[in-house]
């Protein structure tokens, strides 16, 4: 959510408000084929406080979508439940690599912000030093023994 408060009477897209007749009307199914549903999982509306389905919006093109694919490509139900499942998968899935790709983002700004910081903090009197001459000689480095107590 986006922080500001929603008001309690805004009708959303997941919003429950109809009842099992008129979301049979909508979706062009018998209440007996709604229930089915219900029961099998393809379709889980909200309750009421006594226990009776309120539809929302997206259950009514989640029911057409469940016609379609039993009328006109012929699915199973057993099918058309697993489609569902990795529909919803996949939306979850790219919800995360969408917050995912927003968290990387923050952390790049942050790191060129810190770069930035660290550049400005060289100090510009120093130069680098490069030796005109070039030797190829090698020097081996012995650490001093210590001296053992008498």
């Amino acid at each position: 959510m986006d922080g500001r408060r929603r008001n309690p009477y805004e009708l959303t897209h997941d919003t429950p408000v109809y009842v099992i007749s008129v979301a049979a009307q909508l979706s062009g199914l018998h209440p007996q084929t709604l229930r089915q549903y219900d029961r099998l999982g393809l379709v889980s509306p909200d309750r009421t406080a006594g226990r009776g389905r309120r539809y929302s919006a997206r259950d009514i093109e989640l029911l057409r979508q469940v016609q379609q694919l039993s009328q006109d490509e012929g699915i199973n139900l057993a099918g058309i439940k697993r489609i569902i499942e990795l529909e919803n998968q996949v939306a979850a899935l790219q919800a995360r690599v969408a917050e995912l790709e927003d968290a990387l983002d923050g952390a790049a700004a942050t790191m060129r912000q810190r770069e930035a910081a660290v550049h400005a903090s060289y100090r510009r009197d120093l130069v680098p030093y490069q030796e005109v001459q070039q030797t190829s000689a090698l020097v081996v480095w012995r650490p001093k023994r210590q001296q053992q107590p008498d």
